[in-house]
């Protein structure tokens, strides 16, 4: 009998088995073919993995350059891997700077008219949220060949793939909002009707996705990334000082005191640096653009260098509005971005408020493009459509169509008169904030599924790394519902007594899981043999062939409580936008 490792029935179909059986019984005598031999002569073209849109499959071709499927050749110098990096850069930088959008823009404006350079110590912070969970994307691109919102409804069922799909519909749908009011503000900075800026911002947005292109869309997307480096002159035009940027960057302070309304921006910085959308999108646009896990290390520095370029940007953001209007009758009285562009010209003269109106402009084109075919992408997961760059319009009408719609309603309300634009643009942010952290555990799940990432599941590391970050998350959620509830509750008391709690349940938690591990790992260690074969070549087989993970009742029940508390916190946070809102 064939020795198969087992690694190649991870990999491969019936059918590929059958035809090494046959090569081995063509061979003089019948002797078993070994391991080595067997290895040879597996055509890796022919592994048959969980796409099902063979668009997904095929030379990558990016913005910068092309690497053909069957590529093989081993980096050795630096000029061929910077190429390389160049052709597989892309989705990490996209999905970086395509969070920075209108929204954004206008949170970063917010936090340096009201407070200053006091929340700069958030950016830093994350920096490495950003790098761990957009991480664990990566790999669950590359080696699934299938987009989130599928693998969330395949492993866990319609009921959970529908709690969270369908918070990532609603969110998407109002960040979209978001950045054609960012577009309607920034040409209205130049004297240009919202009745005519908007309807062609939509129309080109629609014009630049369904090109049937995705290396087109692709350099589209990098003009607007190098668009968003406009940041660096303008912040030189605001003079600032570098010791109290240094010491505000490094030490956590809040101007005028911790409360309901600090911790309610705080909560916007970071659900709108860190989001639900990238999450779902540069799965798919990994996918989409064909990358497999051969690449990873290289989509791994594309994300990195994402990440630190998205908070530089916010930084520079924060920075420039503080320094220009402290010691102004404008600090600490923010209306919206198309007011700071308004107070740049007056204060900074006219290259400042035009350079900030660019800006403006520029992340919410690409904020609206990234998020936009993040919710195409996942209906396309949900509902079996084709859904690629690759196609054309007349190949993939559904999803296109779907794109064009949200584009499409997105910028009707934004020109319906009277509509509540203000508080849509202070809740999308900080909902964001509050839905992070359930995705972040549906990305957790997935990433320490054994069936779905084999030998790319996560470390034990960086699980105590992902975990910290869900239990801040959640201690922000959690503040932000108590001083909505309590607007007079002690907040460093608060967070001091949660973050106690969280501790102690941690550590506990933390205990059972390792005592769990320990025990689960003599059993495999007995009972199942050791995989084999290189990892570079691993893939997901196909969802319908691997088992329906097992939930024990702790994990359903925490999973119940966390959907409960979500609702109550996102009514909360819709009450809490109302009244900022006046209304």
């Amino acid at each position: 009998m064939v020795n198969i490792p087992q690694v190649v029935i991870n990999l491969t179909s019936i059918g590929i088995l059958e035809e090494l059986f046959i090569k081995n019984s063509d061979k003089e005598g019948g002797e078993p073919m070994s391991e080595e031999t067997l290895d040879e002569n597996i055509d890796t073209s022919k592994i048959v993995s969980a796409v099902l849109d063979e668009a997904h499959e095929g030379d990558i071709k990016g913005a910068f350059g092309t690497i053909r499927q069957n590529d093989s050749q081993i980096r050795r110098s630096w000029a061929r891997k910077i190429l390389t990096l160049l052709a597989i850069m892309g989705p990490g930088l996209v999905v970086m700077v395509g969070d920075n959008d209108a929204g954004g823009v206008a949170t970063y404006a917010q936090a340096g008219q009201n407070f200053g350079l006091s929340l700069l110590w958030t950016l830093p912070m994350l920096i490495p949220v950003l790098i761990v969970n957009q991480e664990m994307v990566v790999r669950l691109g590359a080696v699934t060949g299938v987009g989130h919102a599928r693998l969330i409804n395949e492993r866990f069922g319609k009921f959970w793939g529908f709690f969270s799909v369908g918070d990532l519909f609603l969110l998407n749908f109002l960040t979209i909002v978001t950045e054609f009011i960012g577009v309607s503000l920034a040409m209205s900075y130049f004297g240009i009707s919202p009745y005519i800026s908007v309807p062609l911002a939509a129309l080109g947005l629609i014009l630049i996705t369904a090109s049937g292109s995705f290396s087109h869309w692709e350099r589209f997307m990098m003009l607007f990334v190098a668009i968003n480096f406009l940041v660096i002159p303008l912040a030189i035009l605001s003079h600032p000082q570098l010791a109290p940027v240094i010491h505000d960057l490094v030490i956590p302070s809040v101007k005028g005191g911790v409360n309901s309304t600090s911790v309610l921006l705080i909560i916007a910085i970071v659900g709108t640096t860190v989001a639900p959308w990238q999450l779902f999108f540069q799965q798919s646009n990994i996918v989409d653009k064909r990358i497999t896990p051969r690449w990873i290390n290289y989509e791994r520095a594309d994300t990195v260098i994402g990440s630190f370029v998205t908070v530089i940007a916010a930084g520079a953001i924060m920075t420039t509005i503080a320094f220009a209007f402290q010691h102004t009758s404008l600090a600490g009285q923010f209306t919206n971005a198309g007011g700071v562009a308004t107070g740049l010209r007056n204060h900074l003269g006219h290259l400042a408020g035009t350079l900030f109106a660019i800006i403006l402009l520029n992340a919410s084109i690409i904020g609206a493009s990234a998020v936009t075919l993040s919710t195409s992408y996942a209906f396309g997961d949900v509902f079996g459509l084709k859904h690629s760059l690759h196609r054309s319009f007349r190949d993939a009408k559904g999803f296109y169509a779907i794109f064009a719609l949200l584009v499409f309603f997105a910028a009707a309300i934004v020109l319906i008169p009277g509509a509540p634009l203000g508080v849509i643009t202070v809740a999308v942010q900080a909902l964001a904030g509050v839905l992070l952290p359930s995705a972040t555990v549906f990305l957790l799940l997935l990433c320490n599924d054994k069936e779905v990432l084999g030998p790319w599941v996560n470390s034990t590391w960086l699980n105590i790394v992902a975990g910290i970050i869900v239990s801040i998350l959640l201690i922000l959620s959690l503040v932000l519902v108590a001083t909505t509830v309590f607007p007079n509750v002690n907040v460093t008391e608060m967070v001091t007594s949660i973050t106690g709690s969280f501790v102690v349940g941690g550590t506990l938690i933390g205990l059972y899981l390792i005592k769990k591990s320990n025990q689960s790992k003599e059993i495999t260690t007995t009972t199942t043999p050791k995989a084999q074969g290189p990892k570079e070549t691993w893939r997901m087989p196909p969802l319908a062939l691997l088992a329906r993970p097992e939930w024990s009742k702790g994990r359903i029940f925490g999973m119940y409580l966390m959907r409960g508390y979500l609702l109550i916190a996102v009514g909360l946070l819709i009450i809490k936008a109302i009244q900022l809102g006046g209304g």
